[in-house]
């Protein structure tokens, strides 16, 4: 197999040169009305992973990704908090096989860490890709949530751009008793 970013032989998707020089997080929070979303990369470093998603090396990119960066960050989190925390995907939505967020998700799972697969899903499904912010604003995502109530979350997605889909979450989330303590993102379009 190639690296996808060095196209050097390699025995992962993105090979070990890369992850040290190319791919080095630079964490971030941005708050986002009362949300802080905590992101690990500029979008403009990640930008030819992210396009990814919907095709069938995306499944292998974004495991590593997530695997680089988010479950570290998770392992250290759960190491500093007692209690059971739920992780919630912004809508995992299979596409190409598989959902993207969902990987994301699944590769953070611990003992006190535990995802909530499909239970924050957009019955409004319009691509918000380069459009305005007007244009997200008047096709909010129409969210409905199935999972526990009475928990605390974190939510999942893997770009930030106007966090305008972030808030209707939390939104919906804080409608069904369900605590949101913060957001996290493989990447931020602002930063």
């Amino acid at each position: 197999m190639r690296c996808f970013s060095c196209s050097k032989l390699s025995f992962s998707i993105i090979c070990k040169t890369c992850k040290e020089q190319l791919f080095v997080p630079t964490v971030s929070t941005r708050k986002v009305g009362t949300l802080d979303v905590i992101s690990f990369y500029r979008y403009s470093t990640l930008e030819s992973l992210l396009h990814s998603k919907h095709k069938p090396e995306g499944h292998r990119i974004y495991k590593a990704l997530s695997k680089m960066v988010m479950k570290p960050f998770i392992k250290e989190f759960s190491e500093h908090d007692d209690g059971d925390v739920y992780l919630v995907g912004i809508d995992e939505d299979v596409k190409s096989g598989y959902s993207h967020v969902a990987i994301l998700t699944h590769n953070m799972k611990r003992k006190s860490i535990k995802p909530q697969h499909s239970s924050l899903m957009a019955r409004n499904k319009v691509n918000y890709s380069g459009k305005s912010l007007q244009f997200r604003l008047d096709n909010p995502r129409d969210f409905i949530y199935t999972g526990k109530k009475g928990i605390d979350v974190i939510l999942v997605d893997d770009i930030i751009t106007t966090g305008i889909t972030l808030q209707e979450a939390q939104k919906v989330l804080m409608a069904h008793d369900v605590n949101v303590l913060f957001a996290l993102t493989l990447a931020d379009v602002e930063q």
